[in-house]
């Protein structure tokens, strides 16, 4: 296992959590299981929530997520995972800058003072969380300021496997697509995730535009139905879902695709047939907080899939990730993992 051999590109941002009621909810027209783009109803929430709550900080966004439980599930060496995305010149992006080099992912931020650093209100009510992301800095990044860099295109081209959230699609879709586009050509791996609703409801375009280029496509049961009713799948079978999103075009037709849906605590849906796998068991009691098990899911994934095992040992590695990060707040894990 080289370094730099898993990529990243998405919005780093700073998880504000907090459990939260549900008037708190209410006053902010929050669903109590959502992910959504702050608006400007929603500056305020970022205030009061800090004053009225116990809050807990931890760094955030889905793809960093990912690769940071990547990293923990890989342990050594350090710096398998590298992630690209954009803060500002402040004391969060100071911090997300800190927890980076404790997980050991190599990042690469591209700084800027325009904007401060992205945050993401975590409201939790029992096992639920609401997701309200003010992207600010994050929504920056510049292909041309930062991916295009020679030093920084070769940190990509060492990858062998690539992960981007759909979320990045609402910032630089030219920059997925550059890197979609050389993962194809050199015959390496690109995921994708549906992310939450609203990206394939409302950032469709963007999404078929790098379609044909993925070969790992995640995603949990409401967003594979979205998807699905947004694509005009006459079907709200999550198997069938599965199958008619790997039939769609693809470009390197050396890899099939390959579609893995996880539905909480139901099983997770793989196209390979098309199985569903259990995930493990846990007491209601055990889960302190749901946030980031979606990525820590993905995040186990893929430290199995860049060290070429099979699809079911990275779905076993996926279900144990998850089933740690729910113990803990945020998306945080105990100093080792014991995954076997």
């Amino acid at each position: 296992l080289t370094q730099n051999a898993l990529f990243g590109m998405g919005n780093p941002l700073l998880d504000i959590c907090a459990v939260v009621d549900k008037d708190f909810l209410d006053k902010y027209g929050l669903k109590t299981n959502d992910q959504i783009l702050a608006e400007e109803k929603h500056k305020e929430m970022f205030e009061e929530i800090v004053k009225k709550f116990k809050v807990e900080y931890h760094a955030g966004g889905a793809t960093q997520n990912s690769v940071k439980v990547a990293q923990w599930m890989i342990q050594e060496p350090h710096k398998v995972a590298t992630f690209f995305g954009c803060i500002g010149k402040d004391k969060f992006g100071k911090i997300l800058k800190e927890k980076a080099e404790e997980a050991h992912v190599e990042a690469h931020y591209y700084e800027q003072s325009e904007e401060p650093t992205g945050t993401c209100a975590a409201c939790i009510t029992g096992d639920n969380r609401s997701l309200v992301a003010n992207l600010a800095a994050a929504n920056c990044y510049k292909k041309e300021k930062h991916l295009d860099l020679e030093e920084n295109w070769k940190l990509v081209e060492k990858a062998q496997v690539y992960y981007i959230a759909g979320f990045f699609l609402t910032v630089s879709l030219e920059s997925i697509l550059k890197v979609a586009k050389h993962a194809s050509e050199n015959n390496k791996i690109f995921c994708l995730n549906l992310s939450a609703p609203f990206i394939c409801e409302f950032f469709k375009e963007a999404l078929m535009k790098v379609m044909p280029y993925v070969d790992i496509l995640f995603g949990n049961e409401t967003e594979a139905a979205t998807f699905a009713q947004e694509r005009g799948f006459e079907t709200e079978d999550i198997e069938e879902i599965a199958k008619k999103a790997q039939s769609l075009p693809k470009e390197n037709k050396k890899r099939q695709r390959i579609v893995v849906f996880t539905q909480g605590k139901e099983g997770t849906v793989m196209t390979k047939g098309v199985e569903t796998f259990p995930v493990l068991k846990i007491d209601q009691s055990e889960i302190v907080d749901t946030t980031g098990a979606g990525d820590a899911f993905v995040g186990g994934f893929l430290s199995q899939l860049v060290q070429d095992k099979t699809f079911e040992q990275c779905i076993r590695a996926g279900h144990y990730a998850a089933n740690v990060i729910i113990r803990h707040a945020g998306c945080t894990f105990p100093e080792k993992p014991d995954f076997h």
